[in-house]
C-alpha cells in the first residue's frame, strides 16, 4: 500500500471533528491556520469560534478597530499574528474585493502568510496540489523515513519540502495534507507516540532503529534571556489608573500595560524617579503587591514580574493624558493587555 493511501485510510478513521475542516471558505481556513501557528487545537478552538462570531466575513474583520482585535486575541499569544491578521483582512477587503487569491503563489504575497499557510489555504480551499510542511509533518517524515537533517537548517527545510511534495496525493491534496498533520498531532506525537498501533510500524526507520526520541533533529535554540519586569499600578483618588500602550516593536506591540520598569536585575524599590511625566510619589509610598515574582516564559525571554501600587490623594492632571491612558479601575478589562496582566487585574486590581 502506498504511503498516501495508508495515511488517508488512517485519517478517515481517526480524524477529529474540527469546525474549520467543514469549510472550504478561504477566510475561515486562513483564520484557523493563523491561530494554530504555535498553538494547540484545544487552545485555539474557542478563539476561532469567538472570532467568527464577531467577524463572520473578512470585511467585518477589516472594519474592526485594532484594539478590539487584540482584545479578542488576548491570551492566545504571539500577538504579531493578530496584527498581521487585521492588516491582511483590510488588504483583502480593499484590494481584492473580499476574495482571497486562489493560488499558492499569490497567497504568499499577503502579509503574515508564509509557505506553510499558503499551502494550507491553497490546498484546502482551492484544491491546489501543494504539500504543507509544519512541525507535525517534519516529525512524521523524519521518523518514518529516518531523515536526520536538522529541520531548522537551510538544507533540512529544502530536503523536507521536496520529500513532502513527492509523497503528496496530487489528486486529493486537501485530504492528504489534513491527514499528515493530524497523524503527527495525535498518532506520531512528540512524546509517547502511539507506535504500537501505527500503520507504518514495520517500515518506520525510527521505530525499527529505536530512534523515536532522537528524531526529528533540531539545531539548538537561541539563548533565552532573563528579564525583570516591575509594573506600577498608580491610582488617583477617583479610582483612575494609568496605562501605557506599547507602541514600539517587540513583544506585546500595541497592547496596554501598567507603568513598566524593565531591568536585568531585580530592584528592591520601584524606580519612580526615572519617569519624568509621572506625579510626584515618594518611594516609601509604593507598596509591593506580590512578594514572590510571577514567572512568565516567552519564546526567547524568561520574565520575573513584580507588581507595585501607589495611590495619589488627588486626581490625575489632564497633562498626563498626553503620555498615558487614564482609565477607570473597573474599566481595565476593556483593554487588550498581555495575559499575565489580565490575570493580575482579575486577581488583585478589580477586587481592591
Amino acid at each position: 500500500m502506498q504511503f498516501a493511501e495508508a495515511l488517508i485510510n488512517w485519517y478517515n478513521i481517526h480524524q477529529r471533528d474540527l469546525p474549520w475542516r467543514e469549510s472550504t471558505q478561504a477566510y475561515e481556513i486562513w483564520l484557523s491556520e493563523i491561530m494554530l501557528q504555535q498553538t494547540q487545537v484545544k487552545q485555539a478552538l474557542p478563539y476561532y469560534l469567538k472570532f467568527l462570531k464577531h467577524f463572520p466575513t473578512v470585511h467585518d474583520l477589516a472594519r474592526a478597530d485594532e484594539d478590539q482585535v487584540l482584545k479578542l486575541w488576548q491570551g492566545l499569544g504571539y500577538y504579531s499574528r493578530a496584527r498581521n491578521l487585521h492588516f491582511t483582512a483590510k488588504d483583502i477587503s480593499k484590494n481584492y474585493n473580499g476574495s482571497f487569491p486562489t493560488t499558492y503563489k499569490d497567497l504568499l504575497k499577503l502579509k503574515g502568510i508564509g509557505e506553510y499557510t499558503a499551502a494550507a489555504i491553497a490546498s484546502f480551499a482551492f484544491n491546489e496540489p501543494k504539500a504543507v510542511v509544519d512541525g507535525n509533518v517534519y516529525r512524521v517524515l523524519s521518523r518514518i523515513f529516518g531523515i536526520d537533517t536538522p529541520i531548522n537548517s537551510t538544507e533540512g527545510i529544502k530536503q523536507f519540502k521536496i520529500k513532502a511534495n513527492e509523497l503528496l496525493d496530487r489528486d486529493n491534496p486537501a485530504t492528504y495534507n489534513q491527514a499528515i498533520m493530524e497523524f503527527g498531532a495525535i498518532q506520531c506525537k512528540p512524546k509517547q507516540p502511539n507506535c504500537l498501533f501505527c500503520p507504518f510500524q514495520h517500515t518506520c526507520v525510527a521505530f525499527q532503529q529505536s530512534k523515536i526520541e532522537r528524531l526529528p533533529v533540531k539545531l539548538k535554540k537561541t539563548k533565552v534571556k532573563t528579564r525583570y519586569f516591575n509594573y506600577l499600578i498608580l491610582e488617583d483618588d477617583n479610582e483612575n489608573v494609568l496605562l501605557n500602550k506599547r507602541n514600539h516593536k517587540g513583544i506585546w506591540q500595541n497592547l496596554y500595560e501598567f507603568i513598566l520598569s524593565d531591568t536585568a536585575q531585580q530592584v528592591e524599590v520601584f524606580p519612580i524617579n526615572k519617569f519624568q511625566h509621572l506625579p510626584q510619589v515618594k518611594s516609601t509610598d509604593i507598596t509591593l503587591l506580590n512578594s514572590k515574582p510571577i514567572k512568565h516564559t516567552l519564546t526567547h525571554r524568561k520574565l520575573f514580574v513584580h507588581f507595585w501600587k501607589a495611590k495619589l490623594q488627588e486626581p490625575f492632571s489632564l497633562q498626563l493624558a498626553e503620555h498615558y491612558e487614564i482609565v477607570k479601575r473597573n474599566q481595565l478589562n476593556n483593554y487588550a493587555v498581555p495575559v499575565l496582566i489580565e490575570n493580575f487585574i482579575e486577581e488583585y486590581v478589580l477586587r481592591a
